[in-house]
């Protein structure tokens, strides 16, 4: 079995491969991550809770864009599994050629999601990923990554919003009934979501221009579904393709 580790600022996913099937999947909170000791222990529970023997892991693949992480997860990979984890990164044979101007810049994570995104739908493809930060990662027909763009995740804007306007509440991030708020949560709610719809499919549009091909768009992470039917672009939404990145990787090797 392959162990995948996904390490990103806001939740740590694991998943558990058996060839390409994936078992068992789980999410944890980076903050709750702290010694090795710590971290084994969270994950030795949750294979026992799936049913699964941690002595089955032949194989451990980490795209991480923590590196406080990176020691921790080294060692409880050494300590608890007795194997030594393949870490992603630019230097990392994955089969896309990086046109990116510093590669060593490159997070592993939009490294991950292009590889699956090209295995599983085919190049050329725009992949979208929700997270912290909010990613656009755009490959050509012939395989190559040309680069992106990163803007600030939905939740990152929207806590910088609270945080930064004294008399307005904290309000859910969610798709409100109508544009046109007629009150000051719903103003807000219209605000985020659309003024956020409006920002990705901006930023495809602009991408499209520029590669001059009809790529796919896929998008992924946590708020993929919340912005699905908001944008007249993302067409296909995959909630497992940073993991499924990772096997692909491995397999590659």
């Amino acid at each position: 079995m392959l162990l995948a580790i996904d390490a990103g600022n806001t939740n740590v996913k694991l998943g558990v491969y058996q060839g390409p099937e994936l078992r068992a999947k789980w999410r944890m909170l980076p903050e709750h991550l702290g010694a090795r000791d710590e971290i084994g222990t969270v994950v030795r529970d949750m294979f026992e809770r799936s049913s699964l023997d941690v002595k089955d892991v032949e194989a451990i693949i980490i795209a991480s864009v923590v590196p406080q992480l990176n020691d921790s997860l080294r060692l409880m990979s050494e300590h608890d599994f007795h194997l030594t984890p393949q870490f992603v990164d630019h230097t990392t044979n994955t089969g896309l050629k990086l046109l990116y101007d510093q590669p060593s810049q490159l997070g592993a994570d939009r490294i991950v999601d292009s590889v699956a995104a090209v295995e599983k739908y085919g190049a050329p493809c725009i992949v979208v990923d929700f997270g912290t930060a909010t990613t656009f990662n755009a490959i050509n027909s012939k395989h190559e990554y040309l680069g992106g763009v990163i803007a600030p995740g939905i939740k990152t804007a929207a806590d910088a919003l609270f945080s930064r306007a004294a008399k307005l509440p904290r309000v859910h991030v969610e798709r409100p009934k109508k544009v046109i708020g007629t009150s000051t949560v719903e103003a807000m709610q219209s605000g985020i979501f659309y003024g956020y719809a409006s920002l990705i499919d901006g930023l495809i549009e602009r991408m499209l221009e520029a590669m001059d091909e009809s790529p796919k768009v896929i998008a992924t992470g946590g708020l993929a579904r919340l912005m699905e039917h908001a944008s007249k672009y993302i067409r296909q939404i995959d909630e497992n393709l940073t993991l499924d990145g990772l096997r692909i990787i491995h397999e590659r090797a």
